[in-house]
């Protein structure tokens, strides 16, 4: 029979990527369907996602992603997987979306027979049903902006986004899916009511290859502002808040239990898999997980140690046993290790930014970054030529942010760390002057705002100040050698900067160790500790700075002060869209808490 694989899944907006790794975790087979290549004429998706413009709705159609799963499926086979070896299954999903379930959705799961593809079964008119398996055709996809009624309502119900975040996790966010599954309910209420279960995209992909409706995961959870973190339970509030009191129970039911254990085994793998590809029936499905709590499980990842994703946007992850909430940033549920948390910042503004710097420097010539490079890297730490000069910040942002919550713009700043003075920096005369200096600030703030947010979960090593154990850079942005020096000089790092290339497979790697974990775990074993002792790191992981340098990293540190005045500046001049009508929700909140 041979040594056992173990699947890992990356269901992600415009693709699904599976790969097969062995269980010291070697990664021996990959395949992937692109939705735009391989569907978009049948079902008319751009970039994986249909779109309702007039009303910022963003979605995809479940049936693409059942046809997908048969087609990565068949292109591992061609690619000489024995499915037959496959001992254990597990996936991650983007997260926050949720698919609704029809009535008779789980007892057509039960029904799958290997002769006729998923989508035969369980799509549009599959058992006589108009949708089949779903209630409703579409799944909201993580862009979506349809939900600002809902989300001041849900900011609104303790009477602050801040408390909402201590409770679930996060403040109300559009795309997370208690403000979704109320406009929902809302505008579909037919589809509710018919509705048999609520997965998210994790949970309803590890359905299907259970055959029948599995749990969500514990902290993919923590990702729709319906989770009571502290209670381990669903917020029964946050339920009125979405039935408007008629149906507790009834959405309850519809969401499920979500057990404490990431690693519990569900049950063996539908027969369907095992008629059609030949799976062994024995094969064992682990919970699925969100894309961003699977990437953190990519490598054995230390508390303290950070993950920076340098990508279209920026994602900074920790692994950390700390619970500090705040509306500017996510905390979930670990989702392997019991007592850790997942901490997560989003940026909408990422390479963007950094580009139309360079783009500057290089007159629109070229896009080459060696100018870029070699500029940001003469100049001195926060432009400050000497002690009498001011630090010079900024925001640069091409795109509305989130964090801060800011319209596009961009602000330039002098700091005095001696006096706290902070006042407005002149306009350059000129787009090339201004990106001389702007070069090396647009990272420098980049990478100020994830210390300054991140500062109270690191922690001292040895006789070094506060700062990650190590700092990961994952992404386009990870092979820039600027980028990586001055990551080491804003943030740290007591052991160094790494770059993890592990290509764009981080999510679906994340979710294979964690099948492999799941099934071959020993009594107590953390998944820290058997990944730690199986991951090659040299094969993954190369030192591409030494991380904290003593002067310069205490000189940031300084400008933290004036970082953060210099963001409630720019709130004050720029307004906050978000939290401009939550006081006017609060009335509605506070009716359905009554």
């Amino acid at each position: 029979m041979g040594s056992p694989l173990y699947l890992g899944w990356d269901l992600s907006t415009q693709q699904l990527k599976g790969i097969a790794v062995t269980s010291d975790l070697k990664k021996v087979h990959e395949a992937k369907a692109e939705f735009d290549v391989d569907f978009g004429s049948k079902y008319g998706v751009h970039k994986g996602v249909l779109t309702n413009p007039s009303e910022g709705e963003i979605f995809a159609p479940g049936a693409m992603w059942l046809e997908a799963l048969d087609l990565v499926l068949q292109r591992l086979k061609e690619d000489g997987l024995d499915f037959s070896r496959v001992r254990g299954v597990s996936g991650a999903g983007m997260q926050h979306g949720t698919v609704f379930w029809s009535q008779q959705a789980e007892e057509m799961l039960a029904g799958l027979k290997g002769e006729k593809t998923l989508v035969e079964q369980l799509g549009d008119g599959a058992n006589g049903q108009e949708h089949g398996a779903f209630s409703h055709p579409h799944s909201p996809n993580w862009q979506d902006a349809s939900t600002q009624k809902q989300c001041e309502a849900f900011d609104a119900f303790f009477g602050s986004p801040a408390e909402l975040a201590n409770v679930t996790g996060s403040s109300a966010h559009h795309r997370f899916s208690g403000p979704q599954i109320m406009r929902f309910r809302q505008k579909y209420p037919e589809h509710y009511n018919i509705t048999s279960r609520i997965s998210l995209v994790s949970s309803f992909f590890a359905s299907v290859f259970l055959g029948k409706f599995a749990n969500i995961d514990i902290s993919d959870v923590t990702g729709m502002n319906l989770w009571h973190i502290g209670r381990g339970q669903w917020h029964d509030g946050l339920l009125d808040l979405v039935t408007e009191k008629t149906d507790r129970k009834g959405l309850k039911d519809k969401l499920g239990a979500v057990p404490e254990d990431g690693g519990a085994v569900m049950g063996k793998v539908s027969k369907y898999f095992v008629e059609r590809y030949g799976f062994s029936p024995d094969c064992e499905i682990a919970p699925f997980t969100g894309d961003n709590p699977a990437t953190i499980l990519a490598l054995p990842l230390q508390p303290s140690d950070a993950i920076v994703s340098l990508g279209t946007s920026t994602t900074f992850l920790m692994s950390t046993d700390e619970y500090k909430p705040d509306p500017s940033y996510h905390f979930m549920n670990h989702p392997t290790t019991a007592g850790l948390y997942m901490f997560m910042l989003c940026y909408k503004n990422g390479s963007l930014a950094r580009e139309h710097i360079r783009d500057a420097l290089n007159k629109h010539s070229s896009t080459d970054w060696d100018l870029f490079n070699k500029t940001a890297l003469a100049a001195p730490p926060l432009n400050q030529h000497n002690d009498s000069d001011p630090m010079k910040i900024g925001l640069y942002f091409p795109r509305p942010e989130i964090v801060p919550n800011v319209p596009a713009g961009q602000w330039h700043y002098h700091f005095n760390p001696k006096t706290s003075d902070l006042s407005v920096a002149e306009k350059a005369s000129s787009e090339e002057e201004a990106a001389k200096t702007d070069a090396r600030a647009i990272v420098e703030s980049q990478l100020l705002s994830l210390r300054l947010r991140s500062q109270g979960l690191v922690h001292k090593h040895k006789d070094l100040p506060a700062q990650p154990r190590r700092v990961y850079l994952v992404g386009g942005g990870s092979v820039n050698p600027a980028i990586a020096q001055l990551a080491g000089e804003v943030l740290g790092g007591a052991e160094g900067v790494y770059r993890l290339d592990i290509g764009g497979n981080a999510c679906a790697l994340g979710a294979a160790y964690k099948a492999v974990w799941a099934v071959e775990r020993g009594d107590g074993e953390k998944f820290e500790d058997l990944v730690g002792k199986r991951w090659n790191e040299a094969e993954f992981v190369k030192k591409v700075d030494q991380g904290y340098r003593k002067g310069v990293f205490e000189k940031y540190g300084e400008a933290l002060e004036g970082f953060a005045h210099m963001e409630e500046e720019v709130i004050k001049s720029a307004g906050d869209p978000k939290k401009a009508d939550v006081a006017k929700a609060a009335e509605q909140a506070q009716n359905s808490r009554a």
